[in-house]
């Protein structure tokens, strides 16, 4: 199926969580939804989208926005993926499979082909929809590049709270805001954490040593 449109109705959907409890879109009328498809639990980039919604959480919050994350694995891998890297927020898993694919992934036209190392195989796209209170789609973010991402959909998400139109929600998703250093559980590499075990980050007492040393060197060539 193709993608859903913005201004069109996002489809209503039935899926369980981590915990096994249900979810369905309409149980959140009046709320900003953040509803992003990513194609496995656990692996890097998917760690990477999830870490990054994990960080920003308190700010989605306050702005009475909802994080939920649709993919195919089951219950149990939630579960482990929610738990191994404290995601605060809900994972949906989308375990029916039609002929065409995962059932909710196919209605939201984030099922397809794609080129994989030059060979095209169909699986998921990495889609994320934000969608308003009414239950309309607001925004909607193609092909996901994952650096940034939790970002960009957070001005969106901002936009919509502040009561702008869906056009000035949109052209806030290609807005840049300024980056915030935030921590990472532990987890070097995601969100853009640069990894710096094996790296001497300079001090003052380092620098001072340095200018003690570099002093004595140049007393002896004095004398």
């Amino acid at each position: 199926m193709p993608l859903i449109d913005v201004g069109q109705t996002a489809p209503d959907f039935d899926l369980k969580d981590q915990f096994g409890k249900s979810h369905s879109l309409k149980d959140y009328r009046g709320r900003i939804v953040v509803l992003y498809f990513y194609p496995e639990d656990d692996t890097p980039l998917c760690t990477q989208q999830a870490c990054q919604f994990r960080d920003h959480h308190p700010d989605f919050t306050k702005i009475k926005g909802v994080i939920l994350g649709v993919s195919p694995q089951g219950q149990a891998s939630k579960k482990m993926f929610v738990e191994k890297h404290a995601l605060p927020f809900t994972l949906l898993a989308d375990e029916v499979m039609t002929p065409a694919g995962p059932k909710v992934c196919v209605s939201y036209g984030a099922w397809g082909d794609k080129n994989m190392y030059g060979k095209v195989v169909r699986s998921m796209l990495r889609t994320t929809y934000v969608i308003d209170g009414s239950g309309k789609v607001a925004a909607r973010f193609d092909r996901v590049k994952t650096p940034g991402h939790a970002l960009k959909v957070l001005a969106v998400v901002r936009a919509l709270h502040a009561g702008e139109s869906p056009e000035e929600a949109k052209a806030a998703k290609r807005t840049h805001p300024k980056k915030t250093t935030r921590t990472q559980g532990g987890h070097a590499g995601y969100s853009g954490v640069v990894k710096t075990k094996g790296t001497r980050t300079p001090n003052r007492a380092m620098a001072a040593k340095g200018r003690v040393v570099k002093s004595k060197g140049k007393a002896r060539a004095k004398r």
